[in-house]
């Protein structure tokens, strides 16, 4: 694949994770973002959902550990899902290195997609305070740029960031994939453990001091697994 045929099939996914980045804290918050979703509608995208689904499902047991609220630093999980639902779709069926790898682009992009929420949120606030004074005189044109311009901003960050991720680091994936030697049920089952252990960490972490929220938490895993083991 030409790096211009590569450019032109990475646009169209590069909307979408300007959506989901949008999404992520401005607009509409819809839960687009979170990596189940993003990551299922980007394999989608390549025609693959369920591939989608699968790394999504992964990187939403690792997102559980994410709290963004606060003044908190938080990875940025709706272009992350975006890319890892592209690189895990785009291998051939059945590559044992495909999850892992998925998995460590996902990761990689949240961490880039984090450090580029800090740099619009400062470019926003610097904006602020070059129109201190009209904000302070209640001027509703200036609040209402103000805004836009935050959500353009989120809009563009989610493009570019999905963009330059997937320009890097889907050709590296498919590199990778195609000398992965490891065996695919343990290659998969190495992902599937890490990913349990941050989520059960993260469980017990908004639980192990709540009143009745383990048990509450208890309860709803029976039902669901009930509800499962009856379809």
């Amino acid at each position: 694949m030409t790096t211009g045929s590569l450019l032109f099939s990475v646009i169209p996914v590069s909307l979408l994770g300007a959506v989901v980045g949008l999404d992520m804290v401005s607009f509409p918050q819809m839960m687009l973002s979170r990596p189940l979703v993003s990551a299922t509608l980007a394999g989608a995208f390549v025609g693959r959902p369920a591939a989608g689904l699968l790394i999504g499902a992964v990187l939403e047991l690792i997102a559980l550990e994410t709290l963004p609220f606060g003044a908190s630093r938080y990875a940025e999980w709706g272009t992350a899902g975006v890319v890892g639902g592209v690189v895990m779709a785009g291998q051939p069926q059945g590559s044992a290195g495909a999850l892992p790898v998925a998995m460590f682009v996902a990761l990689a992009t949240a961490v880039f997609s984090s450090r580029s929420m800090v740099w619009v949120r400062t470019w926003n606030a610097h904006e602020a305070r070059r129109m201190r004074a009209a904000i302070d005189a209640g001027a509703p044109e200036v609040i209402d740029s103000i805004q836009l311009h935050g959500l353009t901003m989120d809009l563009v960050r989610g493009f570019a960031v999905t963009c330059i991720a997937l320009l890097i680091l889907f050709p590296l994936s498919q590199k990778i994939v195609a000398v992965w030697s490891v065996d695919a049920v343990y290659s998969r089952a190495v992902v599937t453990a890490l990913a349990a252990t941050v989520a059960a960490g993260a469980i017990w972490t908004l639980t192990h001091r709540a009143a009745r929220a383990g048990w509450l938490f208890v309860l709803g895993l029976c039902a669901g697994t009930a509800l499962l083991l009856l379809q």
